[in-house]
């Protein structure tokens, strides 16, 4: 035994100190490889939208269903398993309900027995796949001790049975039910789940991306993997004027202001005096806001949006400008477009064309140095600057966002990232030189999140932080950023150009060879996945249903799960989104239909309609020991068992 492994037994001595705790931890370890695999949870593209995102939590795809199906289906109508589903997911809200309903206090006292007694039982299929440990780290804090005796007591025990009923009882006298019963039902959530994964978009047109935040990080077991527009959003908080333009483009023209202004208390009063004194004489016509849903505000606050989302556009061309000159590598070149502006006669030069502009006004642009922010413009940067770096939710936010996020994630033999993997014509990873070295593939995406981690904490005003800054924006939309996978961003085209086939984004090679089973089990092995047992899960771009596309591809090794969670994409892709679930079974997709809303759901006991297509079948049921956590637990054991062996040969002497 070299000093090394000594030094290392050693640490394992400090903490199974003799023979006695080395071995209980061997059993216990070993009877926890033989439990189930816990149920892990996908969903992507989310952009905002807290209704549906909240609602698929709480009911877990369908998860929480299926267990009450399971416990009582042969004795339970439809209609009451529906009723104590919608008490799991909105216990409070469903228990104001039922005491409106129910007057006479005989009838409440036996409402609650029934319901408290259903709970634990569905409770009970929930806590299956844990160890008794588990749940006990899992039960809330007050009732953990009631919870622990009540879920584990069985049947047949019938010297206890009126102890168990007396403990209902008096929950119940002392006036504790509803807070039990909310208890229970966060209780059954946590369960359902074991690790919820979020491929990516967190951010963007809906106006609940801070709620989502919130919710994650109280959340028991989550990774993220970064979306364009969550990089994006980190770019944003960390200074770079180019990603504070972009978030601040996005949500002006998504009617989503309050994100910035209301959530994370930043100020666009200085760019809102700005918009409305240089573009006093302006309609903006093609700058009035998207609204997803109807809004009730004035056409003044409708005037103002608008000339505020013309002023920052026009600077965020002018700040991406400074970017592409600055980075020559980035080869965004094509995409200096001010300075192709004939200002005089309001037309533009693109690709050896000349069109005509839709909006001619351009007060702030100096013709002879296009990408020069005017001196109010700088102005105005600088204090918006200063606000998003000095908002202490959204560094909470981004910090956790950074924390708990990546490029990419291999867990579980499944391969999980937002948007692609850069690749030729011809099938192969392209290079790509964004630091000094062509990069491909996992050496690629390895490479940009070590940046993105580093880049964060990089002290402000250095050039490692401009440097981190500008990275942040390339990966929001570059042409070879692994977040983006298009030829180009037509912004511009898209405000300015009325011919639509101008702003057409083509997609990376990746989106049409990745349905190939070749391509997506060579991806798979660039990873360092087995592709017989393993599978890619990405976003990004959505299923459009209506035209036939499939979220599953290259003969089921790839599943896209972008269907359209935001209300924005629907009319495109005709469901409201793709949700991904893998249990012990196998993998099983859910396809969702739009969620009306929280007070219907409650009212009225409507969950989103749910579509479920097992994807994959276990032949042999997954258990605990056939998973990446499962791994480590038998490395563990191997490591004890030599713990074990020194301690009996007399290498290190056992603790009393």
């Amino acid at each position: 035994m070299n000093n090394a492994d000594l030094r290392y037994l050693n640490l394992l001595h400090m903490r199974y100190g003799n023979i006695r705790k080395a071995s209980e931890a061997i059993i216990n370890l070993s009877a926890l490889l033989n439990l189930p695999k816990g149920t892990e949870h996908f969903l992507s593209d989310i952009h905002g939208e807290y209704e549906s995102f909240t609602h698929i939590l709480k009911n877990g795809s369908g998860v929480i269903k299926s267990k009450i199906d399971m416990v009582f289906e042969n004795t339970l109508p439809e209609s009451e398993r529906k009723s104590l589903a919608t008490l799991i997911y909105y216990p409070e809200e469903k228990l104001e309900l039922v005491k409106e309903s129910i007057k006479k206090k005989s009838e409440i006292k036996e409402w609650y027995m029934l319901t408290l007694h259903r709970l634990i039982e569905v409770c009970k299929a929930s806590a299956s796949k844990y160890t008794r440990s588990e749940v006990r780290k899992a039960l809330p804090e007050g009732f953990d001790y009631i919870i622990d005796e009540l879920l584990h007591t069985q049947d047949y025990e019938i010297d206890k049975n009126e102890y168990y009923k007396q403990i209902v009882s008096t929950i119940i006298e002392i006036g504790r039910a509803d807070a039990f019963i909310i208890a229970m039902a966060e209780l059954i959530q946590r369960l359902a789940i074991a690790r919820l994964h979020i491929i990516g978009d967190i951010y963007d047109r809906g106006p609940g991306a801070p709620i989502i935040m919130d919710t994650l990080m109280r959340h028991h077991s989550v990774d993220i993997q970064w979306g364009n527009h969550d990089i994006e959003w980190i770019g944003a908080s960390i200074g770079s004027r180019a990603c504070i333009a972009n978030v601040i483009r996005l949500c002006s023209r998504y009617d989503n202001m309050n994100t910035i202004e209301g959530d994370y208390g930043i100020s666009i009063r200085p760019l809102a005096v700005f918009a409305m004194e240089t573009y006093a004489g302006d309609d903006c016509e093609v700058f009035i806001p998207r609204h997803l849903e109807v809004t009730e505000y004035s056409k003044h606050d409708e005037k103002l949006i608008s000339k505020i989302h013309k002023a920052i556009t026009i600077i965020q061309f002018k700040l991406e400008g400074q970017i592409i000159k600055r980075h020559p590598e980035y080869g965004m070149d094509e995409r200096l477009l001010l300075d192709k502006i004939d200002y005089k006669n309001g037309t533009v030069k693109i690709g050896g064309e000349t069109y005509e502009l839709i909006d001619k006004n351009f007060p702030t642009i100096n013709p002879k140095n296009p990408y020069k922010l005017s001196e109010a413009e700088e102005e105005v940067m600088d204090r918006l600057r200063a606000a998003f770096i000095s908002s202490e939710r959204l560094k909470k936010h981004m910090r956790f966002m950074t924390d708990r996020g990546s490029l990419y994630n291999c867990y579980n033999s499944n391969l999980m990232f937002h948007g692609c993997i850069p690749m030729t014509e011809d099938g192969e990873f392209e290079k790509v030189n964004l630091f000094g070295i062509p990069l491909s593939g996992k050496a690629l995406f390895d490479e940009i999140d070590f940046r993105v981690r580093c880049g964060v904490k990089t002290k402000d005003g250095t050039k490692e932080r401009t440097a981190a800054e500008d990275l942040m924006w390339y990966l929001w939309c570059g042409a070879k950023s692994p977040l983006f996978g298009k030829d180009r961003i037509a912004t511009f085209e898209n405000y300015f150009i009325a011919d639509r086939e101008l702003s057409k984004e083509n997609k990376n090679p990746y989106y049409r060879l990745a349905a190939k089973r070749e391509t997506a089990v060579m991806i798979l092995k660039e990873f360092g996945l087995k592709p017989a047992d393993s599978h890619i899960i990405n976003g990004h771009v959505p299923v459009e249903i209506r035209k036939g596309q499939s979220p599953i591809r290259a003969g089921g090794k790839l599943f896209v799960i972008d269907g359209g969670l935001s209300k924005g994409y629907q009319p495109k892709t005709g469901i409201a989104g793709y949700t991904l679930l893998y249990n012990s079974h196998g993998l099983i997709l859910v396809s969702h239909e739009p969620f009306e809303s929280k007070e219907k759901a409650v009212r009225d006991e409507i969950d989103i309609h749910s579509k479920t297509v097992v994807l994959e079948r276990a032949g042999k049921r997954k258990m605990v020991a056939d998973t990446d956590s499962g791994a480590d637990i038998k490395a563990r054991i191997e490591d004890l068992k030599i713990l074990l062996a020194a301690y009996r040969d007399g290498t290190l002497k056992p603790k009393s």
